[in-house]
């Protein structure tokens, strides 16, 4: 950053760490160090960052030796003409634990139809954003780790302008506290309800449509087989008509609450 002509400020989070973090950012003369009484979570660090940077673009890495800081000026370089520029994790050099990989594949996939866009990569750690814009998301920005996540498919449902640049991805230094399987139910739950929250016909119409063709299907065999319209094919139409109903209701107020934020 000191070969740039960037003005800019190094602002180290400690949440409530007991590996002497804190002791070690004090030696550098330059950098901020902000410290949590106690661990309070990845999300909820990040959020103390970004509030209190003093610049109007942010740029977030974690301390883990995993991202490579020498991208960060190509980060910014993008910022005059993007809301959000992320490191994307697909460069030549990405070391991702196998076990994480068809977990991180599904959520991507799961990420990518809700959205309706294609995301290279939904929670990288290394990314740049206007200030501004994050804060506008804080109300349900989480404190732990789907931050990340969270800020990436609010943006796009925003309709903000992102850009993913390929990066390299090293093998952590320490180990990681994500745990396989509960996280991953965590994230999934994590995407329908951000989903949810800007544009919930996403989630509602494909289930009022499969179970209205599952309503459809018991009315023919109703109809032409048994000759007699039963209670569950009732149910089941009813039930489609309603989620459906819902849905279209959710997306009002949503596009109502938008209009009214604009």
């Amino acid at each position: 950053m000191k070969s740039q002509d960037y003005v800019y400020e190094v602002i180290v989070v400690d949440d409530g760490s007991t590996d002497g973090t804190a002791d070690r950012a004090k030696e550098k003369a330059s950098v901020r160090i902000i410290q949590h009484p106690y661990n309070r979570g990845y999300g909820a660090s990040l959020k103390t960052g970004i509030k209190n940077a003093r610049g109007g673009i942010v740029v977030i890495i974690d301390a883990d030796g995993t991202y490579p800081v020498e991208t960060i000026p190509l980060l910014l370089s993008y910022m005059k003409e993007y809301d959000m520029v992320v490191g994307a994790r697909t460069g030549k050099d990405v070391e991702i634990e196998f076990i994480r990989r068809p977990a991180k594949w599904a959520l991507s996939k799961l990420a990518n139809y809700l959205s309706g866009t294609k995301i290279p990569d939904l929670n990288s750690g290394l990314r740049a954003f206007k200030k501004e814009l994050a804060l506008k998301f804080f109300n349900i920005l989480p404190d732990q780790f789907s931050f990340t996540t969270t800020l990436t498919l609010g943006m796009i449902c925003s309709g903000y302008t992102i850009k993913y640049e390929p990066i390299s991805y090293f093998r952590r230094v320490g180990k990681s506290k994500i745990s396989p399987i509960k996280d991953t139910s965590n994230f999934i739950l994590l995407i329908i309800r951000t989903v949810m929250y800007f544009n919930p016909l996403k989630i509602f119409l494909p289930i009022s449509l499969c179970i209205a063709a599952l309503g459809i299907a018991m009315l023919y065999y109703d109809i032409f087989v048994i000759r007699n319209i039963g209670d569950k094919t009732v149910l089941l139409l009813s039930m489609a008509l309603l989620i459906g109903a819902i849905g279209l209701l959710s997306d009002l107020i949503v596009k109502k609450m938008d209009q009214a934020g604009k």
